[in-house]
């Protein structure tokens, strides 16, 4: 179990899977995970399961030992302003917030708080995310803890900060690209005869055997290609 509180700014399609995943480790309480959303109905369902969903930012931090910033690029100033005054050094902030900057976070918190910057992808609700994570390095003391984290949502990787919009591309829209090509396939699967539960769950199944192949064997994906393929 770990101990800690977490408080979530931010309960949008990210920031509810984050909670969700959160809850789905069992590895903490629920209790102990609070999330942030003005319209808050929209959030009742991590309630329901014991999760504290408030509107209010500042009341969600000042208890936290981590706090989760997932809002949009143009929403996080103002929020760092409002929690700043609740910030302390013994809490730890990741922000996963895409095109704001470590160096732009420190500028409105100051550089007393452990700070990371992390960018999974919405499989992080089953415990499936690959997440990045940026950091620098005096912060190298709390990079287990933040991993021991992002290690029960999934797998992550420590990147450069310069890589994390590629990083967002590659691992966070990567689930969209993927997605794009089950639709095709569950197309293609309807086009010659499946049923559309069928292919979708003929595609489905089939695109988790592949990643499977290559994450348990480390192939070069042409070699599991070879496999199945003639001249």
């Amino acid at each position: 179990m770990i101990n800690k509180r977490f408080a979530i700014i931010g309960g949008g399609n990210l920031g509810s899977a984050i909670a969700e995943g959160l809850v789905k480790t069992e590895a903490i309480r629920n209790d102990n995970i609070t999330i942030t959303r003005r319209k808050i109905h929209l959030i009742s369902h991590l309630k329901e399961k014991g999760v504290r969903v408030l509107t209010d930012n500042v009341s969600a931090v000042k208890d936290a030992d981590i706090v989760l910033l997932v809002v949009k690029p143009y929403q996080l100033a103002a929020i760092l302003t409002e929690i700043k005054p609740c910030l302390k050094s013994e809490m730890i902030i990741v922000s996963m917030v895409a095109g704001f900057s470590l160096s732009s976070i420190e500028a409105i918190i100051g550089d007393k708080i452990p700070l990371f910057r992390g960018m999974p992808n919405t499989a992080i609700a089953l415990c499936e995310s690959m997440t990045c994570l940026a950091y620098d390095k005096r912060w190298d003391k709390y990079k287990d803890e933040v991993f021991e984290i992002f290690d029960l949502l999934g797998k992550s990787v420590v990147i450069t900060e310069e890589l994390m919009a590629s990083a967002t591309v590659l691992g966070a829209c990567g689930i969209a690209f993927a997605l794009r090509f089950m639709r095709a396939a569950m197309q293609g699967g309807i086009e010659i005869g499946f049923a559309a539960d069928v292919a979708q769950f003929i595609t489905a199944q089939t695109m988790k055997g592949a990643s499977e192949l290559i994450l348990q064997s480390n192939h070069h994906p042409e070699q599991e290609i070879d496999k199945v393929t003639t001249p």
